[in-house]
C-alpha cells in the first residue's frame, strides 16, 4: 500500500501538470512556444502513464485508465502547485521552473532506487526534465531582464506561487518508510541543491526571491486547492459520461 501511494504521488503530479499545460496548445504567443509547451505536456503525460502503469501492476485490480479517470479529487496526491491555473505566460513559466527544478533533483536520486521499475522510470523521466528545466530557466532569465512589464509580471508570478514550494520538502510516514527500504528519496535533503539552482537563476534574472512564510500543504493526504476539482471534471468527463466505452 505504501509503495502504491508513493508511486501515485509521482504519477499524479506529472498527470495534472500535463493536463494544465495541454491547454496552451494553439493559444501560446508564438508558434515555437506553442510547440514547446505542448511537447513538455506530452512528456509529462508519458511520465504519468509510466508511473500509473507501475501503480496498476502494484495494485493488481485497477487499470491505468481507472487511476486517471475514475478517482475523485480526494484520491489524487499531486503537488498543489501543479493544479494551479495557467494564468498568463509568466505564471506558467514560474510554475514549470519551480516544479522542474525539484523533479530534476528528485529523479536524479530516484534513479538509484532499489526498486528497478521506479529507477528505470526515473532515469527515463530525467532526460526529459532536464530539457523542461533548461527551457523554463531560459524564459525566467529572458522575462526578468526584459521589459519593465515582463519583469513586474514574472516577479508577481513567483511571489504568488512560492507558497506551494514547501510541499516539495515534506516527508510523511510513507516517505520515511519507502526511504528506509532503499526505494524512495529523502525530499528534505534536496532543498540545498534546489536553493542553489533557484538562487542562481533568480540572480541571473534580476528577480527577487520571496521570503519563506506560510506554505501550502495537504496534497499527501488528498487535500487540494479549489482548482483541482474543476480540472478533473474536464479531464474525466468523457470516461464518466460513457463508462468503459470502447472506440
Amino acid at each position: 500500500m505504501s509503495l502504491l501511494k508513493y508511486t501515485l504521488r509521482i504519477a499524479d503530479s506529472s498527470l495534472i501538470l500535463a493536463q494544465r499545460l495541454s491547454a496552451w496548445c494553439s493559444t501560446s504567443h508564438t508558434l515555437e512556444e506553442d510547440l514547446a509547451l505542448t511537447n513538455i505536456s506530452l512528456d509529462l503525460f508519458g511520465q504519468a502513464n509510466g508511473f500509473l502503469e507501475y501503480a496498476s501492476e502494484i495494485d493488481g485490480t485497477k487499470s491505468v485508465n481507472d487511476f486517471a479517470f475514475k478517482r475523485n479529487e480526494r484520491e489524487f496526491y499531486n503537488l498543489q502547485i501543479t493544479e494551479q491555473e495557467n494564468g498568463h505566460f509568466g505564471d506558467t513559466i514560474v510554475r514549470q521552473f519551480l516544479f522542474s527544478s525539484f523533479f530534476f533533483l528528485f529523479y536524479s536520486e530516484l534513479s538509484n532506487s532499489k526498486d528497478k521499475s521506479l529507477s528505470a522510470l526515473a532515469q527515463k523521466s530525467l532526460k526529459e526534465v532536464k530539457y523542461h528545466l533548461q527551457h523554463s530557466k531560459s524564459w525566467m532569465i529572458r522575462l526578468g531582464n526584459g521589459t519593465n512589464e515582463s519583469k513586474e509580471k514574472i516577479q508577481e508570478s513567483l511571489n504568488n506561487l512560492w507558497k506551494f514550494t514547501g510541499e516539495f520538502w515534506e516527508m510523511d510516514e510513507i516517505d520515511n518508510k519507502i526511504l528506509k527500504s532503499g526505494i524512495g528519496v529523502n525530499n528534505s535533503e534536496l532543498k540545498k541543491d534546489w536553493d542553489t539552482i533557484v538562487n542562481k537563476t533568480l540572480e541571473n534574472s534580476t528577480i527577487k526571491r520571496p521570503k519563506d512564510g506560510y506554505m501550502q500543504t495537504g496534497s499527501k493526504k488528498g487535500f487540494h486547492s479549489e482548482y483541482l476539482g474543476h480540472l478533473l471534471s474536464d479531464m474525466q468527463y468523457l470516461q464518466r459520461a460513457y463508462p468503459d466505452a470502447k472506440w
